[in-house]
């Protein structure tokens, strides 16, 4: 076998929607399996996997759950890969969530398995599903039970002011409760900074950006001079952009008349909320991108939905240039959406034109599919589409620790 077989990671993402996976050499940053299971929940869940340069995909059924996908995952995929799997020396997991307690990435164990559960009140479309993937992997492959390494989401914000995080309640709710902004996607929003200060050919610590990662979550940060200073995301993934099931942004009140006037109890609203409303409550057919991408010019409903979308994060690009310290440098985008959508940068950036931006409709156009780099015109504010590696940047951190332990 291959000597860089040596060294391997296995990275597990499980989302609200789709389970990520991978293994790959965090030193060659060469991946030798990758793949993902699409649609969780959905009328048609699918898995795409590539292992040694072959591709395979399949469907899995209808409404399939994280730990049916995860079976299979472990069953039809890693159960072919005993070469590969022999050569492991860690497992990352994403977590989105480390609630009060947890700042950094750090080896799992019973307690820290206790926190992430207590976390969920503040990410419940994640944490579970987090929980039920270091679960089952801890099950499976007991003897890298005391090489599983959580990696959160969270701790890209532990720097925020308090200007940023706190809400504007009774302070004691932040001393005594721990309410304040969390923030999500960190780890992606980090990865890509850390990409567009080499693209700018500036250093981290002297770089202000705005980062948006779009895709079923969706979430924006405001980076200055290295060290993220606001994020969209709250207490929970909740708050924010319209997401793909999650209403992002609202007024409070609408809670409290869906409970006293519509006679809806807070765990139906906490549903309705989080897995019906955003792209799929407004359209009331899908929260797939990719559906609202093809229908946008002939269905209203979905040219509603996007438009809606795209208002709610041009506000925000807006907004988030009032923290930057008077520059600029540039707006990233990135997410299964932000890298593979042009209509949305197109939309985005039609109504940020007194702000100097200028898209390059052929950059725009040519910029999907895994490909990188600018999309505006020479004399324009820039804009980036930066593909973002969450696989890779968990890979590295956590052998890191593992090396470190």
């Amino acid at each position: 076998m291959d000597k860089k077989l040596n060294n391997l990671i296995l990275v597990l993402n499980c989302g609200s929607s789709s389970i990520k996976f991978a293994i790959l050499n965090p030193d060659n940053k060469e991946k030798y399996l990758s793949g993902s299971v699409e649609c969780l929940f959905l009328l048609e869940t699918y898995i795409t996997w590539q292992c040694l340069g072959t591709k395979h995909k399949k469907k899995i059924g209808a409404n399939v759950n994280h730990k049916d996908a995860l079976n299979f995952i472990i069953e039809q995929v890693f159960s072919q890969q005993k070469d590969i799997f022999k050569n492991l020396i860690g497992v990352g997991h994403r977590v989105v969530h480390g609630g009060t307690k947890i700042k950094k990435s750090t080896l799992i164990d019973s307690n820290i398995i206790e926190c992430i559960q207590d976390a969920s009140s503040f990410a419940p479309l994640h944490n579970p599903a987090n929980l039920i993937g270091i679960k089952m992997i801890i099950e499976k492959y007991p003897s890298l039970s005391r090489k599983n390494i959580a990696v959160f989401d969270t701790s890209f914000y532990c720097n925020m002011p308090e200007t940023s995080f706190l809400y504007a309640i009774p302070y004691n709710f932040y001393k005594k409760y721990g309410i304040r902004r969390y923030g999500a996607h960190g780890i992606s929003h980090n990865y890509v900074a850390h990409r567009a200060s080499l693209m700018l050919n500036k250093q981290f610590k002297s770089l202000n950006i705005i980062t948006c990662h779009l895709g079923n979550g969706s979430s924006i940060s405001a980076i200055c001079n290295g060290i993220c200073v606001d994020t969209s995301m709250g207490l929970t993934p909740l708050e924010g952009l319209v997401m793909g099931t999650r209403s992002g942004d609202l007024d409070p009140s609408i809670i409290f008349f869906m409970n006293n006037h519509l006679n809806l109890s807070i765990d139906k609203i906490e549903t309705i909320l989080n897995k019906k409303s955003g792209l799929l409550g407004l359209s009331g057919i899908s929260s797939d991108f990719r559906y609202f991408e093809k229908k946008y010019y002939c269905k209203k409903h979905a040219k509603r939905s996007v438009d809606i979308f795209c208002h709610r994060l041009s506000k925000y690009i807006a907004a988030y240039t009032s923290v930057l310290e008077n520059r600029l440098d540039a707006v990233i985008f990135t997410g299964g959406i932000g890298e593979n959508v042009p209509l949305i940068r197109e939309l985005v950036f039609s109504r940020l034109s007194l702000l100097g931006f200028k898209i390059n409709s052929n950059l725009n156009l040519s910029t999907i599919g895994g490909k990188s780099g600018l999309i505006t015109e020479d004399n324009s504010t820039p804009v980036f589409v930066i593909t973002t590696d969450e696989e890779l940047a968990i890979a590295q951190e956590t052998n890191s620790i593992i090396n470190r332990k």
